[in-house]
């Protein structure tokens, strides 16, 4: 079972994680002191064995609790903070587990991805979760020119003392005018997020940030194509027998053009097409 934690405050848990975690034989946390430090704020009774399971040991722990689970024990994973498997240890264990053909359950929990992404005041309704790039500066830099052209909202995780070095590197490669924010200590008492152009973020960022991050960064903007070009599609589509209200939808969702103008534009430019061969 995979198991969601609270992303700062400790009274977002759920009663779903209280009665998996109290009712489990094994839980696998990614720090075992600080899964005890959550136990202890919240009240809840400790399982009976508790076993780490984070980067290190994951490849050879993942193994072990498979065979527990083979065994008829159920097993809670949990990490620090939100998900299991989202930038963190799990993934390994539920794709040994769907070979095996063990079940797997999930009790959600908070998500700083989600969460950030609706603080940020930018486009929901498409987005990509890029998580944590390279520290490396080259590769890091590598990464977001691939990204350049991305059109869907982008949300990144950063380390507090590299979230300088990321957002000049985002600059470079997106432009200083892009939109973002920066979001720090989610649902903690200190929470805050930054909102404006990458510039604006760079320059506020340079002074030193302390906390969990996480950036959201517009999309690239989508250029429309000129009316001409457009006009142009429909006409050839509809020369090749589509009906002309399917070559207007088409083009209009291809080319990222208002269909309404479109289609008036197209109608005229038909009609003198008519005009001038009859």
């Amino acid at each position: 079972m995979l198991a969601g934690t609270p992303i700062g405050n400790a009274d977002d848990a759920s009663p779903a994680l209280r009665a998996a975690i109290e009712s489990a034989d094994i839980v696998a946390a990614e720090d075992t002191r600080r899964f005890g430090l959550l136990l202890s704020r919240l009240g809840w009774q400790r399982p009976a064995r508790v076993v780490s399971y984070f980067d290190g040991n994951e490849a050879g722990r993942a193994a072990e609790l498979l065979d527990e689970l083979l065994a008829g024990a159920t097993v809670v994973v949990v990490t620090d903070a939100g998900m299991p498997t989202v930038s963190d240890p799990g993934f390994r264990l539920v794709t040994a587990a769907i070979t095996a053909g063990v079940p797997i359950r999930v009790v959600p929990g908070p998500s700083a991805v989600l969460v950030a992404l609706a603080l940020s005041g930018l486009p929901t309704d498409r987005f990509c979760f890029e998580g944590f790039l390279p520290r490396k500066g080259e590769q890091r830099r590598r990464r977001l020119t691939e990204l350049a052209g991305e059109p869907r909202t982008m949300v990144f995780f950063e380390a507090p003392h590299r979230l300088d070095a990321f957002l000049a590197d985002a600059r470079t490669a997106f432009g200083d005018e892009r939109p973002a924010a920066v979001s720090r200590e989610l649902t903690k008492t200190y929470e805050e997020t930054r909102r404006g152009s990458l510039a604006e973020l760079a320059e506020w960022a340079s002074a030193g940030v302390r906390g969990e991050i996480t950036v959201v960064v517009a999309g690239a903007p989508v250029a429309a194509s000129p009316v001409e070009d457009a006009v142009r599609a429909v006409l050839q589509r509809v020369a090749d027998g589509e009906r002309f209200a399917s070559a207007v939808t088409a083009v209009a969702e291809e080319l990222g053009t208002a269909r309404k103008p479109l289609y008036e534009a197209a109608l005229a430019a038909r009609r003198e097409a008519v005009d001038a061969g009859s």
